[in-house]
């Protein structure tokens, strides 16, 4: 039987896609998708019609007071904000880099110090510019 082997024809290889073509069909079906359900929901949901009471300001099941009471909110909020967003972020990338750095080489170390002098540096702004102080304030 052995002899044979090489006297057969192999069988043809299979077509293999392209990666990015299949990334693509995915992403067509998945955007075909939620297009199919959004136009599904316009065409067969609730039509609610606007009355006064539903126009009028809500927030937090209270009815608004006096619109004078109303302050704006203070840009020393929005610092804060963006700095927890940085410090979230650049947390879930050095998960990240624990979880891929296998073997770890030196251009990994590197990552790892770029990113640890990175959240050093910015919580020394933080407590230089003194942000979290100046909120309570």
């Amino acid at each position: 039987m052995e002899s044979l082997r090489g006297l057969l024809p192999s069988p043809p290889a299979p077509d293999v896609m392209n990666p990015y073509a299949i990334f693509l069909l995915y992403l067509l079906a998945i955007v075909a998708f939620v297009g199919l359900i959004l136009g599904l929901n316009r065409m067969l949901g609730p039509k609610p019609t606007a009355s006064a009471i539903k126009l009028e300001p809500f927030e937090c099941g209270v009815m608004p007071v006096e619109t004078v009471n109303v302050k704006a909110v203070s840009i020393k909020y929005y610092g804060v904000a963006i700095l927890f967003i940085l410090f979230d972020l650049e947390t879930m990338f050095l998960f990240i880099w624990a979880l891929g750095a296998q073997p770890l080489t030196g251009f990994l170390l590197f990552t790892f110090f770029f990113f640890m002098f990175l959240l050093v540096v910015s919580l020394l702004y933080v407590y230089k510019a003194r942000l979290l102080e100046a909120v309570t304030e």
